[in-house]
């Protein structure tokens, strides 16, 4: 008991020398994080479980459909990278402005920020539905299934125009702590994109059977849904977050500098991802169709994990970013560790469901005997996975909202640009490890931006950036 009042106890969490003021108690920091929390966990891991069902509903066709949807995730974050950079410095300066008890700022930052969000979406539409298959053929796409992948990629493209606005707007919402309505929005569109899978995959109830492409206009009409609802949680003038706030929708220096000074940092980040994540999935896109439609559904267990870590990130970045905008960053120690300690837990109950049900779990993506038993074996490298996954994620979160982004990048860079698919093509192919060698390079990358992300934070050198 003592060991874990020692790994769970709030007082123990902050050094004596860091302290600012009084800390919460245990109970009240576990409170107030989950409170946080529990929206974006949510979320997060609806989301991926929502994915992980499109996987499931396309994988009743064949593997080459299970892959014709699966090569097109990486270009597609590559095209909302921007988005995500952008997303980023939204979430880190509007949290800093609740902190600091500015709404007016908060505001200008928001609607600055969705002008910027629009004009990238229009470019985003028109690059993907121009060159989608110059795009997925370098991506590494087999003939087999290329022509579905890009007419799934032209598709989606569509629903990237309206997701890419509805994420700016849920990212000004976390920063002031309105994690619910993005939970809302996410959650309502996934159930609207499970429901028409069903209808238009396998053509159910008298609807067209139109397969992969049925697989795109359900995500598609999923996007547009959750648009919809982002835009109305701030139309309303009485939230803290409005559309018709006073705040001025003209540009001005200091916000977007303030916005930029991160966001910028998170676009080398997202590049040094996009461009380490597309080299790794082209190379286990070269061991041929069934291996790569294995190697998705892992991918798609492994997000569920993802979720979970993700999902505490946001509640890190928030409750950091509105820490430090308060000066109190001895809080932002504090809240950022209650978020390791609840990943920890659930990190252990997923590494043992992993383990135990390994087989039973990728049975449920397909009937392929091929990949259940590959497909197993991974799952064993999924299960070491879970805890360096989710505690990393949870620091990276942290550093973002404090406004660190560049050393992210650069960590990002050095793990998943270089190390990742330098290490997985060495296993994959001069070693002859296959499939599996490519896991274990997602392994060693885990590995390694656990250990240099978590020395940076344990410095706090990031307690002091200004924004």
């Amino acid at each position: 008991m003592q060991i874990l009042d020692r790994i769970f106890s709030t007082k123990y969490m902050v050094k004596e020398k860091d302290r600012v003021g009084e800390l919460p108690s245990s109970k009240e920091a576990y409170k107030k994080t989950l409170h946080l929390a529990w929206p974006s966990m949510t979320e997060s891991v609806l989301v991926c479980l929502t994915g992980a069902v499109d996987t499931m509903m396309v994988g009743t066709i064949s593997p080459q459909a299970i892959s014709a949807i699966g090569i097109t995730h990486q270009p597609k974050f590559i095209l909302l990278a921007l988005i995500f950079s952008l997303n980023v410095g939204i979430t880190a300066v509007i949290a800093r402005r609740k902190g600091e008890q500015n709404q007016e700022g908060a505001n200008r930052c928001m609607k600055q920020s969705l002008i910027v969000a629009t004009l990238l979406a229009v470019l985003l539409f028109i690059i993907g539905t121009l060159v989608a298959e110059p795009i997925l053929r370098f991506a590494g796409a087999q003939e087999d299934y290329l022509a579905d992948a890009v007419l799934y990629f032209r598709i989606i493209s569509v629903g990237i125009f309206f997701n890419s606005i509805g994420l700016a707007i849920n990212a000004a919402q976390r920063g002031v702590g309105n994690t619910r309505i993005s939970m809302t929005t996410n959650l309502t569109a996934n159930v609207v994109n499970v429901i028409f899978n069903f209808f238009l995959i396998n053509g159910a109830w008298g609807f067209p059977k139109f397969g992969v492409m049925g697989a795109a206009i359900a995500t598609t009409l999923g996007n547009f849904v959750a648009f919809l609802m982002a835009l109305g949680s701030i139309l309303p003038k009485n939230r803290y977050l409005s559309l018709f706030s006073k705040a001025k929708w003209r540009f001005d220096r200091a916000t977007i500098g303030s916005v930029s000074k991160v966001g910028l940092s998170a676009c080398a980040e997202q590049a040094a991802m996009r461009v380490g994540f597309l080299l790794y999935s082209m190379s286990v896109a070269g061991l041929g169709t069934v291996p790569f439609a294995t190697h998705q559904v892992c991918m798609s267990i492994l997000s569920i994990s993802f979720g979970f870590g993700d999902g505490l990130a946001v509640a890190s970045a928030t409750l950091v970013g509105q820490s430090l905008g308060a000066k109190r960053a001895d809080m932002a120690r504090l809240y950022a560790s209650t978020c390791q300690r609840i990943a920890l837990v659930i990190s252990t109950v997923l590494f043992f469901i992993f383990i135990s049900f390994r087989r039973e779990i990728v049975g449920l993506f397909t009937p392929d005997a091929a990949i259940i038993e590959q497909g197993a074996v991974l799952m064993i490298i999924i299960a070491f996975t879970t805890h360096m996954q989710t505690s990393q994620v949870i620091i990276t979160g942290a550093l973002r909202g404090a406004g660190d982004a560049m050393y992210v990048a650069l960590t990002s860079l050095i793990s998943i640009a270089i190390v990742r698919p330098s290490l997985t093509w060495l296993l994959c192919y001069p070693v002859g490890l296959g499939l599996i060698g490519a896991w274990f390079g997602v392994l060693m990358d885990m590995f390694l931006r656990l250990v240099i992300n978590y020395s940076h934070f344990r410095r706090g050198r990031w307690t002091t950036i200004k924004l």
